[in-house]
């Protein structure tokens, strides 16, 4: 799960090939270059690592998201409206980023065809480290709606800021609250629609449906559905 601490040898690797990824991306090339600078035996730097540098992406992935878990439990939260809240947690993620080149190498890394159910799983991972810090309860079909959206939110956050040159990032900033005030409008027409009578019919068996959908229990590395447990 992203709020777990990533394993010391594994943490070493992964400062050792960041800059091996900027030339040569999430590479065996690279891998080979970061145990070999650690002086890890290869024979141990596999067992940490059976898919080599694509396992050192994936952890580097889960580091934001535990940087972005630091930073929004220390962050003073209480005046702002919980859209406010959301924005400023995507925010957040972008600014634990502290490699945009390994960021950049890991979409071309994710976007790969049989590497895109890993991808789609760290999204869904971040959107959940997101919703869980920010105190959700939802349990049924909610649970799985909001997850979705705010990893289309966050997706198109992160290939948005790859090109972003503005100043501070400012135009980032900008796109998230639009993206989120996309969300919210979704969320308003979404509450007009169940409160309309004349939808009734659909929306109430919809509803129930809804609600009778639970949420995973949260067992480490089982919270995408359709994905099993990750070996140790």
């Amino acid at each position: 799960m992203p709020n777990q601490p990533i394993d010391p040898a594994k943490d070493q690797l992964l400062d050792a090939i960041l800059p091996y990824v900027a030339f040569d991306g999430w590479s065996a090339s690279a891998f080979d270059a970061a145990v070999a600078e650690v002086g890890i035996a290869p024979a141990h730097a596999k067992t940490l690592c059976p898919r080599g540098a694509v396992d050192l992406a994936i952890a580097y992935h889960k580091r934001g998201d535990l940087g972005m878990i630091k930073a929004l439990a220390d962050a003073d939260l209480r005046d702002m409206r919980f859209r406010d809240k959301v924005a400023h947690a995507v925010g957040l993620r972008i600014a634990a980023v502290d490699d945009k080149e390994a960021v950049r190498r890991g979409s071309t890394l994710f976007a790969m065809p049989h590497m895109a159910a890993d991808g789609a799983k760290l999204i869904w991972g971040t959107a959940d480290a997101i919703w869980d810090a920010l105190g959700d309860t939802s349990r049924d079909g909610n649970w799985y709606s909001k997850r979705l959206i705010l990893s289309g939110v966050y997706s198109s956050t992160v290939l948005y800021w790859l090109g972003d040159d503005s100043l501070d990032g400012q135009a980032t900033t900008a796109f998230i609250e639009r993206r989120i005030d996309d969300v919210m409008q979704f969320e308003k027409v979404k509450a007009s629609v169940n409160k309309n009578p004349l939808l009734k019919p659909i929306t109430g068996p919809l509803g129930r449906l809804m609600s009778q959908i639970k949420a995973p229990s949260k067992i480490p590395q089982v919270d995408l559905p359709g994905m099993c447990k990750d070996p140790e």
